[in-house]
């Protein structure tokens, strides 16, 4: 094709994966009410004078998040400029500018309602669970556009197998657990891992650190599940589909290492952002690896 839109998307897509982890970072380093019950201004101003750091990390990621809005606007635009009526491209394009408002507005809810920083209602727990799961269904919708964006026209198509639709079932499943427990580890934090372990287990102790133990039981059912997925690809022949199998693999496996020192070391930061950077991965590699499942098998 005359019009390659593939590249810009998947760095659509790595912009908003960026985003998505400086948004974790805003939560786990307590700036979720840097800029206030204000949206979409800072503290009452369009660019905040004299920020604390809590309003700056607020602020940066609302730039960023706009950037990213405009970014997947303009993928949309060149999608529907450049692709036919028809071309695969074109669902997963619009979608994307979709849940991207969507995104938005969970976003602006969270503040409005001021269910940040130190809030411990069930309604954030609800708002953080729709948010990760409008995420999730964002960066699909992303990653499959890059993936059909230089595709043929009339590419066959099928939808993806049951093992793909159990593992990403189980992922967003277990991507809600996390953001809950990555709350809980924020809000109660622990200063030992018998001191952490008592948490979990007191039913005195708040809600999100008693729903803090349920994490491990359904991240190691989506580990499970996306490796039979994936060693079902590798015992095939299915060309394209064997690099996201194998990276789904080795990230599996590093994101259980991971797992295993959140606990261990209390999960600082540096190691939530790695662990949802991880996830996320996970995610788009079984996405597309679904999305090449040829039309013969």
């Amino acid at each position: 094709m005359r019009h390659r839109i593939a590249p810009f998307a998947w760095c659509v897509l790595a912009w908003n994966l960026a985003v998505v982890l400086w948004g974790a970072y805003v939560r786990a380093s307590g700036s979720g009410a840097g800029c206030g019950a204000h949206w979409p201004l800072c503290g009452g101003e369009v660019i905040p004078r004299a920020p604390s750091l809590a309003k700056a990390i607020e602020f940066t990621h609302r730039a960023t998040s706009g950037l990213a809005l405009v970014a997947v606007a303009a993928l949309a635009v060149a999608v529907f400029r450049w692709r036919p009526r028809g071309h695969p491209a074109r669902r997963p394009a619009a979608a994307a500018l979709a849940l991207m408002g969507t995104e938005a507005a969970l976003g602006a809810a969270l503040v409005l309602f001021r269910l940040v920083a130190h809030d411990e209602s069930l309604a954030r727990a609800l708002f953080m669970a729709a948010h990760l799961l409008n995420t999730f269904l964002l960066l699909a919708a992303l990653a499959l556009t890059a993936a059909r964006a230089d595709a043929p026209d009339a590419r066959p198509r099928r939808p993806p197998d049951r093992w793909a639709l159990a593992a990403l079932g189980v992922l967003a499943v277990a991507g809600v657990s996390g953001a809950i427990a990555a709350l809980g580890d924020t809000l109660h934090p622990a200063g030992t891992l018998r001191e952490a372990l008592a948490q979990d287990l007191s039913p005195t102790t708040e809600l999100f650190v008693r729903l803090r133990i349920w994490h491990p039981a359904f991240a190691g059912a989506a580990a499970a599940l996306v490796l039979v997925y994936a060693w079902r690809i590798l015992g095939g022949a299915d060309g394209g589909r064997l690099g996201w199998a194998r990276a789904a693999t080795a990230l599996v496996l590093g994101q259980v290492a991971l797992g295993f020192a959140n606990v261990a070391l209390l999960a600082p930061i540096p190691l939530q952002l790695a662990h949802l950077m991880v996830a996320d991965a996970i995610w788009i590699s079984v996405v597309v690896s679904a999305e090449l499942r040829p039309a013969s098998t």
